[in-house]
């Protein structure tokens, strides 16, 4: 789950001063119950932090739908039931948490399913292109996706502006003898470079922004030389939900998307409140 005081600092921001319209309108100590609701089919996520905020402010919570299940429209996620106030200042925090973690998850499961009926063995992975990594990064894996690396400490992964400023061989050279336990990963544009990591020793190569028939021949001449069985093989850049079977069919092992965190829509949900307690 995301940690509490990360998922805090959204009440902070959305209510520096308390929420003043609950507190001129609702009683103090009036309960009630709500319920958030589905208002569109998809895979839920958010779930466990969204108890977590509605109980940090004592209000009680009933799961009706776990993190990771189908839902369809009109289905309850939760049950809720406390200090209508409290309810109140947490509910949008909570359905911006959840409608976003629930939009990657949807689209990651969508995509997931959609690639593994033509290569059972590839993985669709996110990328770093988010501000909210620890909210997108556990919508990734709830949705069955990889979440690549969680930020610059986790891996090393040798991109184009490093690579104007250090050769390829004396980049990897140099990551493989900075540390035994990092996985090396080199991003490459061509045949050439892509051969040249392979020698040189990366663990992962990234073919970015390629069209499916460079990537063929880069995959056949890493076959030719021996190295494919080497090196894992990703692939990014320029790929949609459109386009995306195609290079699922090719004998790669990653297929990594921007997308899914840059441009995948919020799930709808809801918050009704029901009455008075």
């Amino acid at each position: 789950m995301v940690p509490l005081s990360y998922l805090l600092r959204f009440i902070e921001e959305d209510a520096p001063f308390g929420d003043v319209t609950s507190e001129a309108v609702i009683p103090e100590g009036m309960d009630a119950k709500a319920l958030i609701i589905a208002k569109q089919d998809g895979i839920i996520a958010g779930v466990e932090e969204a108890r977590a905020l509605f109980e940090h402010f004592g209000v009680k919570v009933e799961v009706r739908k776990r993190d990771g299940e189908e839902v369809k429209k009109g289905e309850i996620i939760l049950e809720l039931e406390g200090n209508a106030r409290s309810i109140l200042l947490v509910e949008r925090t909570a359905l911006n948490v959840m409608g976003r973690m629930s939009g990657i998850a949807t689209e990651v499961r969508r995509l997931t399913e959609k690639v593994r009926t033509v290569n059972p063995k590839v993985r669709v992975a996110g990328t770093r292109k988010t501000l909210l990594k620890p909210i997108d990064k556990r919508a990734l894996l709830i949705g069955g996706g990889e979440t690549h690396r969680f930020s610059l400490s986790d891996a090393i992964l040798i991109k184009d502006n490093h690579l104007a400023l250090v050769s390829l061989e004396e980049a990897v050279k140099r990551a493989k003898a900075f540390s035994v336990y990092k996985v090396v990963e080199v991003e490459v544009e061509s045949l050439e470079d892509a051969l040249k990591a392979a020698r040189a020793g990366a663990d992962v190569i990234m073919l970015d922004n390629m069209t499916p028939e460079e990537i063929g021949e880069v995959l056949e001449a890493l076959e030719k030389e021996g190295l494919r069985d080497r090196v894992k093989i990703e692939v990014s850049g320029g790929i949609t939900p459109e386009n995306i079977t195609e290079y699922a069919k090719l004998d790669v092992d990653v297929i990594s998307l921007g997308y899914l965190t840059h441009s995948v829509k919020n799930f709808d949900v809801s918050l009704e409140v029901i009455g008075r307690v």
